[in-house]
């Protein structure tokens, strides 16, 4: 499903103007990262894509329809989203019925909507809790409890504002995975977050943004070892290109993995 932004701006009634012209195009099957201080647009941006806010100038289109002919509704078919903050998008009285709604408003069958409700708290890790109320979970586990509703509604896009953010090790383990998988799947994917090393070893494609401008794009490795481009933004590039640079190697490995492999071939050609 392919996303594409002309020449978009957005102003809220504040006057702050969050965009300024901002142009880019996601095809379908990406996995894209949007990085850059509080502030830089980024939030608004993603947004834009299933109709939670209009472009004051420009337009947004997905799969060919201009966002403004289309309702949230039936934008949100289309373009999944897990906010950063759950519980702007919780409402239910169990986890199970919160993850339900989606696909009861897709008028599936009863077996199908069990199964897909089963199928997205087990990828998230939750399956044993969904009789219980969500604002009963930690915040963490609520944020679960929202992708596993977004994951539900089986959309060709979803979007992730701060996936990590109060993860543990395991939680981000099992997020980097399900990433992976959708991403193999041919899902388009796009996130916010301010964890580069996740955004490293799981999205192919980054954008750095910064006043509500577009500073950079490209694969993943080039754009976040780009130190004074990153510095721009109020980035500080991952930590395992941070490591490779003090050693001064020229590769920006993307995992723990790849970093090992690229030690053991230049440590053999000395």
């Amino acid at each position: 499903m392919t996303i594409i932004v002309r020449d978009v701006a957005y102003e809220y009634a504040s006057g702050v103007r969050a965009l300024d012209g901002v142009s880019l195009t996601v095809a379908t099957g990406e996995a894209v990262t949007l990085v850059g201080e509080n502030g830089a647009g980024k939030t608004t941006l993603v947004k834009l894509l299933n109709g939670l806010l209009r472009p004051s100038q420009g337009s947004v289109e997905v799969e060919g329809y201009d966002t403004r002919t289309r309702t949230t509704a039936q934008l949100s078919r289309q373009v999944g989203f897990v906010f950063q903050n759950p519980d702007d998008q919780l409402f239910a009285r169990t986890v199970q019925a919160e993850v339900a709604f989606g696909p009861q408003n897709q008028r599936l069958t009863e077996a199908e909507i069990e199964a897909r409700v089963a199928t997205a708290l087990l990828e998230v890790g939750l399956a044993d809790e969904a009789e219980r109320h969500p604002y009963d979970l930690a915040v963490p586990e609520r944020k679960l409890v929202a992708l596993a509703a977004a994951l539900a509604m089986h959309t060709p896009v979803l979007v992730l504002d701060e996936p990590t953010i109060g993860q543990d090790a395991q939680g981000v383990e099992r997020l980097g995975a399900l990433v992976d998988r959708l991403h193999g799947e041919g899902r388009t994917l796009i996130t916010i977050t301010h964890d580069l090393d996740f955004c490293l070893a799981h999205f192919e494609r980054v954008l750095v943004m910064a006043g509500g401008k577009i500073l950079a794009d490209g694969p993943a490795a080039d754009v976040l070892s780009q130190t004074e481009l990153l510095a721009q933004a109020q980035v500080e590039p991952p930590q395992l290109i941070q490591l490779a640079q003090a050693l001064g190697w020229s590769e920006a490995p993307r995992s723990v993995a790849e970093f090992a492999d690229v030690y053991a071939e230049r440590k053999a050609r000395t």
